[in-house]
């Protein structure tokens, strides 16, 4: 009986391994699209257009370029033709956004011409940069704090971008006032808060860290916004978030005019 038992055993071992089949599963590649990142800043030489295009799947991740575009800006009375001073790299070294301004950005690749459009909002003045220690997950944490007085009255965005000795950190920071609204700030940015992080990553005693801060226009906020719960996932839906951009026909990216101000503080 115990030798019926073992055969049975055996035999239906056998079935399963006999049962694998080798898959081969053809992934077919998506279409090939430009992607355009383009700013206006209120600082004499912050106007700057990356173009590139996308990479299938199972290319390396060696950025492909985009030469020979020609990228305009222009507002309702005058326009500035930006230099490609590098592969795919596009700036003007004279242009200085002002606030209130809508800019429009207009940039042509071989017959195809895509379009943006932002409003460079009023500045909100940055005015401290200092560190906070938090604990999380049983860890604490050095977190970059900003301090800021908001507008009363007016619904304003912001967007921040962290750098830990020199290099910058590729978390999204982007906010807005509709909870603050007239207050005054102290935002902090949670800077790799994540229990999966390892130790020499986080933030420590010594590091430099320089914060940027923007005020962004309302179209922009949505882009990051959803760019940040399309790649962590946090939205509510129950599939990430659709990027909403304000690049019309059919690049990737966006198109931002905002104020710039930056602060650095060294970690006690």
């Amino acid at each position: 009986m115990r030798n019926i038992f073992l055969y049975t055993i055996i035999l239906a071992a056998g079935l399963l391994c006999s049962c694998e089949k080798e898959i081969d599963v053809k992934l077919q590649g998506a279409a090939k699209k430009y992607v355009i990142e383009a700013v206006v800043t209120d600082k004499i030489g912050g106007c700057r257009v990356l173009i590139s295009q996308t990479k299938d799947f199972n290319e390396d991740n060696t950025p492909i370029t985009v030469s020979g575009a020609t990228v305009q800006i222009s507002t309702g009375d005058s326009s500035v033709v930006l230099t490609e001073n590098a592969p795919g790299v596009y700036e003007s070294g004279s242009l200085k956004g002002i606030p209130g301004t809508t800019y429009n950005l207009q940039v042509r690749i071989d017959s195809e011409t895509f379009h943006a459009t932002s409003t460079m909002p009023s500045l909100v003045k940055m005015d401290s940069l200092y560190i906070t220690e938090e604990m999380f997950f049983g860890d604490d944490y050095k977190l970059p704090t900003v301090g800021y007085m908001d507008p009363a009255g007016v619904l304003n965005f912001y967007r921040f971008m962290v750098y830990v000795n020199g290099t910058k950190k590729k978390q999204i920071f982007a906010l807005n006032d509709e909870l603050t609204d007239g207050n005054r700030n102290a935002t902090r940015l949670f800077v790799d808060v994540d229990q999966d992080v390892e130790d020499e990553e986080k933030i420590k005693a010594g590091d430099l860290v320089k914060v940027e801060m923007l005020t962004i226009d309302a179209p922009i906020y949505k882009y990051f916004f959803s760019l940040e719960n399309s790649a962590t996932g946090d939205s509510n839906s129950a599939t990430p978030a659709k990027r909403v951009s304000n690049m019309q026909g059919g690049a990737l990216g966006y198109f931002s005019a905002h104020t710039l101000q930056s602060m650095e503080v060294r970690v006690p």
